[in-house]
């Protein structure tokens, strides 16, 4: 069985990752860090051209009409430049959700408007430090408007329209409107910028069956869980080969550091755990693909192995620079930052690890 993607995804891989080291080196990243900007404008217009955001989206909404793989290989170029730019908001979470959910009219308001550029979307659940359990949802839906409040929400403030987890469902709510106010919030990444997201009577449109939000959501995760996990791979190989480059470069007692026994290891552990991570991964956009019935198990294993890996690729990549690592104005933070930030996105990893030991036992049973 052939596990590898198409010379033409290999192609699109290509382009993307030329794209990116062109437009978006360090210095855009550290911009966007430092600044007040919510992204990478020019970034983002950039990636609108190539068509990224129209890559999953079907052809009778304005679409390019690709398959799940083209989006894996694009997710691994934007980890691995850590891109400040809102592809896992829009892109992944937003887009995947009404393609999921969306009614007919839905699709065709929102979907042509995102394949165009001409809208960003994102997924609001999260209502503070507790993590999103049925039972401490406070947010509520009824009679076509919307009420709550919602933090952080990644890319909240630049957001067009948010897919909002209420007590009773998935909402789909234009954030253009009186009812809706936003404050920024500070997160361990400001290149990916936050923010809370207050609903006062917000005009809002159920996004599939009443009730339904909860199973909904898990299903967007288990899809969004392998474009997370090709992204934090390519963010972990990125993390890794900057620690490579440096420990070659670094002398110490009149040798490279990279030929000491403690600094090896540890690198060649980040290369056991980012293989991991991309075999699982691959396994994952194989079920995504095909929508096999393993997807839920393989999604589970993918996110777990992936965010493993870029935790630990972005760790030994500060360690491997020493002290240095350690500065503001070194590169190590960005992708540092963004792995944290990840491995909460759609859940901590004890979240997912529970999910894996669930999903196995049922399989088991079946």
């Amino acid at each position: 069985m052939n596990f590898d993607f198409s010379d033409d995804q290999k192609l699109l891989k290509e382009q993307v990752r030329k794209f990116l080291a062109d437009k978006c080196p360090t210095k855009v990243v550290r911009r966007v860090l430092d600044g007040p900007e919510a992204y990478a404008d020019e970034v983002w217009k950039g990636l609108v051209e190539l068509g990224v955001p129209a890559t999953g989206i079907p052809e009778a909404y304005g679409g390019l009409g690709l398959s799940p793989l083209e989006l894996c290989v694009i997710a691994e170029e934007i980890g691995r430049a850590a891109a400040p730019v809102p592809f896992d908001s829009s892109v992944v979470l937003a887009t995947e959700a009404i393609k999921l959910a969306g009614s007919e009219a839905q699709k065709k308001k929102w979907l042509p408007l995102l394949a165009e550029g001409k809208a960003v979307g994102t997924l609001a659940v999260s209502e503070g430090a507790q993590p999103p359990r049925p039972r401490n949802i406070a947010t509520t839906f009824g009679g076509g408007f919307l009420n709550g409040k919602k933090v952080p929400v990644a890319d909240g403030d630049a957001a067009t329209f948010a897919i909002v987890l209420a007590k009773n469902g998935l909402v789909i709510v234009d954030l253009a409107q009186k009812g809706v106010t936003k404050k920024r919030v500070e997160t361990i990444d400001p290149a990916r910028k936050h923010a809370e997201v207050t609903f006062d009577g917000a005009s809002a449109e159920l996004l599939g069956t009443e009730g339904d939000g909860w199973n909904l959501l898990e299903r967007l995760y288990d899809a969004a869980a392998v474009y997370f996990a090709f992204s934090q791979v390519g963010g972990a190989e990125a993390a890794m080969w900057m620690a490579c480059d440096y420990a070659l470069q670094r002398q110490a007692f009149g040798r490279a550091i990279g030929s000491y026994q403690a600094i090896k290891h540890k690198l060649a552990d980040c290369y056991v755990k980012l293989e991991l991570a991309r075999s699982n991964a691959y396994y994952g956009a194989m079920m995504l693909t095909d929508g096999g019935a393993d997807l839920p198990l393989a999604a589970a294993a993918a996110r777990i192995a992936a965010t493993d890996a870029y935790d630990f690729a972005s760790k030994e990549n500060i360690q491997t620079h020493g002290g240095i690592g350690f500065t503001w104005e070194a590169d190590t933070q960005f992708h540092y930052r963004r792995a944290r930030v990840m491995a909460l996105s759609l859940g901590g990893p004890m979240a997912w690890k529970d999910k894996l030991v669930t999903r196995l036992e049922q399989k088991n049973v079946t």
